[in-house]
């Protein structure tokens, strides 16, 4: 905590001195911008200064009512000044800045305007660093400065309110991003680290951030609520012919006992306009994945704003060791001059090792108890995916869109773990024994997953006149065998006289699920500004799961005793019919909607094993509402509410016992009702007059007065039982502000972030209501700053306060802290050397004894570059310099306090030659 504090002063020295350097000289520019014919002031024209060198991003501002623009607290230097107004033709003028002339009045600068009688004009607009686009967010790439050979994701670690974890996850105002396209079509199908992780962010233009709507939805104009987080990359257009990619091979010694480190990395890409063609592949034991591990977004989309879809920015460290081979290749096309079509294919093999401690503090009535618990699990895992789209222009009204992808995994899976369960006794250190237990758990399946979306799109003579209809499915199928031994032993209230519990089975497990959804929406337009939406929808999702365990037979030496309790034969079928209507009204800057529809829904649950089922129906009233409004300035405000019914899964109905953790037992519950989920979101972008500062945040409110929540039940011996039951008085409430402001006189980029969120939930121990509170608020600060363009540097560090409090037990109320820092350089040194340095320092007070931690990941590696343009680059690198790599992760749950201690990569030294295909303009 020391360290952190001293860390945390020294940045409000940093900021002190910077602020005392701007009252100390206070050098400024000031002018107007007019018409040069008619000699009237331009409002809102605007202003941009740069660098007079390389035409750097220094700050910007818009002119005000009168046209007048200033700009202040500027460093001596030269200094270009760039005016741009839509209509007129951009206007340039370099001036000197020095401390004897600490006012530069340029006067009345002059605007012509844009007007030509040749038969062809091209026109070059330099843009703001950030602009508000509706409820789109722009970033001009070029304003924010990377190292030559960076990738895309170090180009958006540099972006306000963007949150790169060291895994590769993006998080915008704390909402996930799940989808990242390439010049507005997908790139490697929907998974955004394929676009992130492999290509350079030098051929990025703009980088764009909304919640993007359905296809329909985009198609009809009508917000139908189904939105997810995306980036979009546009591509320079000098960029978009040629070949690029980054290649590399290494290897190095392991401190550790076990294999070498080593790496490999393929990246070849072929743009020639629309046409794109891309080979990816890597290998290495180094935790590094190009892609996301799974099946990459198969199942569908990820709902901005849903339960539980928001995350605290901070230190999301790795929790184990993962070995990965991956290749795959990425195509897109026109097929002549009415279709467009997009294909990947890609494999992989991942080896995921976990080895963890854990510290688990259980909620009883009036009491505790305490798990300590050691699990090492490798789990084996190949997966191939296809991704496609089809974009099909069948005449100049109608359309049609075909998007599938199916994944297919084969996994091994191994795991054993011991356990020690105690009751504390008295005030003293005293416990009395629960229990003990050793479990060997191995398995192995097979799996494949589809997601298809068909779109039929047709407009009609009618301007604003559509219709569409739009089929969409989910297929989960999957298959597994395995084996589970253990060893448990439950003692008496004294501690003493175990009872020893022997489990010797196998078991198999089928699943499969299919999900059909058909949409159609008919739009009427009432007025140039006003629609009429009416929609209709049946949707079918029906899902069996079977499971079938037979014990060891001593005298046979065979698996061949049925266990009709672990037995089981499910299916479950929900069937929904919504309909209703949508009235939107869009104006010049505001938009708003108001829709109403009605659901009838049915649930029925099949127990064929006992030959028994139950049907429900459910009739609920899904009302929505929008509200936008584009401010003048470059501001832009959202505000939605929507409704939305979820089905319980297959797992949660099915009555089986789920006896993987003999110690921890689950259960289905077939009389589970839907959950009903209200939710409201709130979005701000803004950037202010002097565009040096940006102003972005994020709100998601979610209530639920029958959300499925969880029934343990605890025995005597500490053996629990959890079933899901529908429980209400669920609220979460979770927000994100992050403010950006740009420090000129020492060059600096200033990012502050605040995160806070707070959940309600209800449980049930031995039958009694247990309700949670959890809460977190942090704040972070990130210095940035690109000095010459040989030196960049960047320092941030988070704090974070967490508490959970229980109604049942409130002596097992918590409350802890956790920081987290970092400082990173990237130095351009004589002689094409190139050094550069990330220093991550994370510390956590208040959670169990052992499980605090205070230590400094430190990465170094110094590189020579050769080659024209520097292509070419041998690298040695120093992973974890000081030894102290570690993991400590606490999750707090409606019943129970977890602290998490895991192995993951320690001190390694590695070798690299690198190579960077750069070539463009080429056909």
């Amino acid at each position: 905590m020391k360290s952190f504090l001293l860390f945390i002063t020294l940045l409000v020295g940093v900021l002190t001195n910077a602020f005392a350097q701007k009252l100390t000289s206070k050098p400024e520019i000031r002018g107007t911008v007019v018409d040069s014919v008619s000699g009237k002031p331009l409002r809102l024209a605007s202003v941009a200064l740069q660098t007079a060198r390389d035409s750097d991003y220094v700050t910007a501002t818009v002119t005000d009512g009168d046209g007048r623009f200033r700009f202040r607290n500027l460093a001596p230097g030269k200094y270009r000044l760039l005016i741009t107004f839509l209509g007129y033709r951009n206007a340039a003028y370099f001036i000197s800045v020095d401390r004897n002339n600490p006012l530069i009045d340029v006067g009345s600068l002059l605007m012509t305007e844009q007007s030509s009688t040749l038969d062809e004009v091209i026109v070059r607009q330099e843009r703001a660093p950030i602009a508000v686009r509706g409820d789109t967010l722009e970033f001009n790439a070029g304003s924010f400065k990377t190292q030559p050979n960076a990738q895309v994701e170090e180009l958006l670690r540099k972006l306000p309110g963007v949150d790169v974890s060291r895994d590769g996850t993006i998080r915008v105002q704390g909402q996930t991003i799940s989808r990242v396209l390439v010049d507005g079509k997908p790139f490697f199908g929907n998974d955004p680290k394929m676009a992130t992780r492999n290509l350079p962010a030098d051929i990025v233009d703009k980088v764009q951030l909304y919640d993007q709507s359905s296809d329909q939805s985009q198609f009809s104009g009508i917000d139908d609520g189904n939105r997810e987080r995306t980036i979009n990359l546009t591509i320079k257009r000098d960029k978009r012919r040629g070949y690029f990619g980054q290649n590399a091979v290494g290897a190095g010694p392991n401190r550790e006992t076990g294999p070498a480190r080593y790496q490999g990395r393929l990246s070849l890409n072929r743009f020639n306009n629309g046409r794109q063609l891309s080979l990816i592949g890597q290998a290495n034991n180094l935790n590094q994945q190009n892609f996301t591990l799974g099946d990459g977004g198969a199942t569908g989309p990820v709902i901005v704003g849903g339960p539980g879809s928001f995350v605290v920015a901070g230190n999301q460290s790795p929790t184990n060791i993962i070995e990965t081979k991956a290749i795959g290749t990425n195509y897109r096309d026109k097929l002549g001059k009415k279709a467009e079509v997009s294909a990947s294919y890609f494999v992989n093999q991942a080896i995921t090792t976990t080895d963890q401690q854990n510290h688990r503090q259980s909620i009883l009535p009036e009491q505790s108890f305490t798990t300590d618990q050691h699990s090492y699990s490798q789990n084996r895992q190949t997966t191939q995916r296809f991704n496609g789209r089809l974009d099909w222009q069948l005449d100049s009204l109608t359309s049609l869109r075909l998007t599938p992808n199916i994944s297919w995994q084969h996994t091994g899976f191994e795991s054993a773990l011991t356990s020690r369960s105690v009751l504390p006794i008295g005030p003293t250190a005293d416990s009395q024994l629960l229990n003990t237990g050793e479990t060997s758990y191995n398995s192995s399946g097979n799996g494949h997953n589809g997601y298809s979306n068909l779109l039929l799109m047709r407009k009609f003579r009618r301007e604003g006149r559509t219709f569409s209809a739009n089929l969409n499915t989910i297929l989960a199928n999957g298959e597994t065998g395995a084996l589970n031994q253990s060893i448990n032993r439950l003692y008496d209230s004294t501690g003493s006289n175990p009872t020893q519990i022997r489990l010797n089975q196998r078991n198999d497990q089928l699943s499969q699920g299919l999900q059909n959804t058909v949409t159609l929406s008919y739009v009427e337009p009432l007025s140039l500004t006003r629609k009429l939406e009416f929609k209709y929808a049946y949707a079918n999702h029906q899902n069996r799961a079977e499971r079938n365990t037979v014990d060891f037979d001593e005298a046979t030496g065979l698996y061949d005793r049925p266990n009709s309790a672990l037995t089981n034969r499910f299916r479950s079928i929900f069937a929904t019919h919504q309909a209703g209507a949508t009235m939107q009204t869009r104006r010049l800057r505001y938009t708003y909607a108001l829709g109403f529809d009605v659901q009838q829904a049915q649930l029925r649950v099949e127990n064929r094993s006992i030959d028994t089922s139950s049907s429900h129906r459910y009739l609920n009233l899904l009302p929505n509402a929008l509200f936008s409004y584009t401010f003048p300035g470059n501001r832009s405000l959202r505000l939605q509410y929507r409704t939305r019914l979820t089905a319980p899964t297959i797992t949660q109905l099915q009555p089986v016992v789920d006896n993987t953790n003999p110690l921890n037992v689950r259960l289905g519950n077939p009389a589970l009702r839907p959950e009903y989920y209200n939710t409201i979101t709130l979005t701000y972008n803004g950037t202010g007059t002097v565009m040096g500062r940006s102003l972005f945040m994020f709100a998601s409110l979610n209530q639920s007065t029958n959300r499925i929540a969880s029934a343990t039940t605890i025995n005597s011996a500490g053996v629990q039982t959890t079933q899901p039951v529908n429980a209400g008085g669920y609220w979460s409430l979770n927000g994100t502000m992050s403010i950006n402001r740009q420090i000129q006189p020492v060059k600096l980029n200033l990012i502050l972030t605040t995160n806070a969120g707070y959940t309600r939930a209800m449980s049930f121990i031995n039958d009694q209501i247990n309700a949670s509170r959890t809460g977190s608020v942090g704040q972070g600060i990130r210095l940035q700053s690109n000095y010459n363009g040989k030196l960049e540097y960047g320092i941030s560090g988070t704090v974070t306060y967490q508490t959970a409090t229980y109604s049942l037990l409130s002596q097992q109320n918590t409350s802890y802290w956790a920081q987290y820092a970092t400082a990173d350089l990237h130095w351009q040194l004589p002689f094409r050397f190139v050094l550069t340095s990330d220093l991550t320092y994370t510390a956590t007070s208040g959670r169990s004894a052992g499980y605090n931690q205070q230590f400094t990941l430190w990465n170094m590696a110094l590189a020579r570059q050769f080659f024209k343009g520097n292509t070419g680059e041998i690298r040695i690198q120093v992973f974890d310099l000081l030894n102290q790599n570690r993991s400590l992760v606490r999750n707090t749950t409606d019943s129970y306090i977890d602290d998490v201690q895991s192995r993951v990569l320690r001190q390694y030294v590695l070798l690299s030659f690198v190579y960077n295909l750069r070539k463009f303009g080429v056909k």
